[in-house]
């Protein structure tokens, strides 16, 4: 059985992956010169960085199972901490959340009721409002926004801005005010709401090529597959063939706004390219910048209040602590907000400013600053949002990508497991009946 793969971000890649290891040929397509998609190690100023600092936490199985299948072990690539959340700029105290490592559910306990920084009524709200969504099943009823159900469950002051708001704009990348209050709750159910293990943060401790890009392509490969770059496909039309060659069905693995042309052109998927059609999307910013190779931050991660007006940090990762380059510090910002209106050297001095005040100390002069905007990083998770299932109208024809699972906002995992969905559908089902084919054109830019 011959699959055809078009996008090499890390949904394609996983597909390509779980196909390549039950022994299907396997060929991606990629347009761009590289492979990673949204997730991709960048060279700029002389150092290699990230399109985007991204954050892993325990819970996401199916990432870490398809890097050790590939032979990207976790546990070298990836620093494993327990969570903790710290805003040394909040109050004059700071906040502060760490969980123990003690048995699930008691770290949960034990990290919110010794939370510095909030009040003890709000620690103990905190605790009701978990143990209401453990005994729902994490299922709400009708979807709402985030900061509709922080409302009804009395979530207010600290604890509601420094985690529940704070946790929503990390993982949905969609403002609490507009985003899905039920991807939330399934994000809490896998996360806080799982075990011990699964609330811990994995910082990649290495460029994400080498995460996970760089090692499924070596997989790929060695299992007799192949990868093309690029390679830009035009159309899908009759018979299923790519650049010439005939395959037996194919997984369209690319972002909503690019799925949705090509699966216009046919009638049977014309429905689902309308509704891809609608999305709308979110950015996402990351600020780097280069500073004397002494200087550290008290935590490899440190979130910034932006209390003030004109304030707009939200976290700051050391990559000098997590991939051993010293002194370089990425800062990253989420969603809409009054950051997009900022220049890129106004963005920079701005972060400087604040985690300056963060630490209550004052900056070294940063050496070089390179701006990452992504204006269209991920999919608006709102409520309500409608997804496509993996499985398109036309048999053969299969969908992966962060926007196909369901349950996940746009996340790695997310990406994951649609791709390993998909790859394990064409196994399952086939590729169609005889006479039942379409046809991918393809061009190179």
């Amino acid at each position: 059985m011959r699959v055809a793969i078009v996008g090499g971000g890390w949904a394609g890649l996983s597909a390509a992956s779980e196909l390549a290891k039950a022994g299907a040929r396997v060929c991606l397509f990629e347009a761009a010169r590289q492979l990673g998609g949204r997730a991709r190690a960048i060279d700029a100023r002389g150092h290699r960085l990230d399109n985007g600092q991204h954050i892993l936490v325990g819970a996401y199985r199916e990432t870490l199972r398809l890097m050790q299948t590939v032979g990207a072990d976790p546990e070298r690539l990836l620093k494993r901490l327990p969570l903790e959340l710290n805003f040394p700029g909040s109050l004059n105290t700071g906040f502060r959340m760490r969980l123990p490592r003690l048995p699930a559910p008691l770290h949960l306990a034990a990290g919110l009721l010794g939370a510095r920084g909030a009040s003890l009524a709000e620690k103990i709200s905190a605790v009701r409002f978990m143990r209401f969504l453990q005994g729902i099943g994490y299922q709400i009823g009708e979807d709402c926004a985030v900061s509709t159900l922080l409302d009804r469950h009395q979530q207010h002051g600290e604890l509601r801005r420094f985690l529940w708001e704070a946790l929503c704009l990390a993982a949905l990348n969609t403002a609490p005010e507009q985003a899905s209050a039920q991807v939330f709750a399934n994000t809490l159910r896998d996360s806080l709401g799982g075990g011990r293990a699964a609330t811990d943060l994995l910082l990649p401790a290495a460029d994400l090529d080498r995460l996970f890009p760089a090692a499924a392509a070596a997989f790929i490969a060695a299992h007799g597959g192949e990868i093309r770059l690029s390679t830009r496909v035009a159309a899908i039309d009759d018979g299923f063939t790519v650049a010439g060659e005939r395959f037996d069905c194919t997984i369209l693995a690319v972002g909503p706004q690019h799925a949705a042309p090509l699966l216009a052109q046919d009638q049977a998927t014309a429905t689902t390219a309308e509704l891809l059609a609608g999305y709308r999307f979110e950015p996402i910013a990351t600020v780097y910048c280069g500073y004397p190779s002494t200087l550290r931050l008290p935590f490899p991660m440190l979130g910034l209040a932006a209390r003030r007006s004109g304030e707009v940090g939200q976290w700051v990762f050391d990559r000098g602590t997590l991939c051993g380059t010293p002194g370089v510090m990425a800062f990253v910002l989420s969603g809409h907000g009054s950051w997009e209106k900022l220049d890129d050297q106004t963005l920079a001095t701005q972060l400087d400013r604040e985690l300056a005040a963060a630490l209550d100390t004052r900056m070294p002069a940063s050496a070089w600053r390179q701006v990452v905007r992504e204006r269209r990083a991920t999919f608006s998770c709102r409520p309500g949002l409608q997804r496509p299932a993996a499985r398109t109208a036309r048999r053969g024809l299969w969908l992966a990508g962060d926007y196909v699972c369901a349950e996940y906002p746009a996340t790695l995992e997310a990406a994951v497991r649609s791709g390993v969905t998909a790859a394990r559908g064409v196994l399952f089902e086939g590729c169609g009946r005889t006479g039942d084919t379409a046809t991918v054109a393809a061009g190179t830019p």
